[in-house]
């Protein structure tokens, strides 16, 4: 259903920080939708025909190997935008797949291809999102292959809390071990490290983050860097 977006809060950031002019293009093509936990938006190499613009909800892009095994590349939420890789070509470098369940706008892409094509401060804050994007997998990337299974954990954890209005996450052991690449054994071990040190509560598929700053410091550079990075890039063109 299209929105009046104009008197209505912009919960996604890209949107809050355009101009009234570029908001108000795109504003009759805005669709509100909710995304429920597990859903496929789109898999790799798909035609994408929309994009979407998380507000409550937390999307995953996965990389699914031919065996079926999975590896997570980049997480999006509030600050972002899914299916920016209509810009480059038509298909998805990924699949994406809800793992928060939330809302989000849902726009056709060939609208997204006319606003970019216009100019102006979307062109701008797209580019620099793509940016963003890149130094966000380089950093999955480093963290994958030099932290361990329990720092990797600290950042997975709170990327999501980044991205959600509340301290708590509903998530197996099993989805944590598929998104990292590693055995449930190693996540289970993981958190009850973290639990021991009172950074989290793990209890019947919930996770409560009990100290932010302790998971922070015990993530280290595998989640500092990431955050820093990605900020200092958006912050330059996202202000309105």
């Amino acid at each position: 259903m299209p929105l009046d977006l104009l008197d209505e809060p912009i919960q996604n950031d890209i949107l809050a920080a355009l101009p009234e002019d570029e908001l108000a293009f795109l504003m009759p093509h805005l669709e509100l939708v909710h995304l429920p936990f597990d859903k496929e938006l789109y898999e790799y190499g798909a035609k994408l025909s929309h994009v979407y613009f998380p507000t409550t909800a937390v999307v995953a892009s996965l990389y699914v190997l031919a065996d079926g095994d999975v590896t997570e590349i980049g997480v999006t939420g509030h600050e972002g935008l899914l299916g920016i890789s209509v810009l480059m070509g038509e298909r998805a470098m990924g699949t994406a797949m809800v793992q928060c369940a939330g809302d989000a706008y849902k726009l056709k892409a060939s609208v997204l291809k006319e606003a970019n094509a216009r100019g102006g401060k979307l062109q701008q804050i797209l580019m620099r999102y793509t940016q963003a994007l890149f130094a966000q997998m380089a950093q999955n990337s480093v963290c994958g292959r030099h932290y361990s299974i329990d720092q990797q954990l600290s950042r997975w954890l709170l990327d999501r809390f980044d991205r959600l209005y509340t301290n708590e996450i509903k998530v197996t052991q099993e989805m944590i071990a598929n998104m990292l690449g590693v055995r449930r054994e190693s996540v289970t071990e993981a958190a009850g490290k973290l639990q021991s040190e009172g950074l989290i509560q793990y209890k019947r598929g919930n996770i409560t983050m009990l100290d932010r700053e302790g998971l922070e410091a015990h993530a280290g550079e595998c989640y500092r860097v990431s955050r820093q990075e990605f900020e200092q890039i958006l912050s330059i063109g996202m202000t309105r």
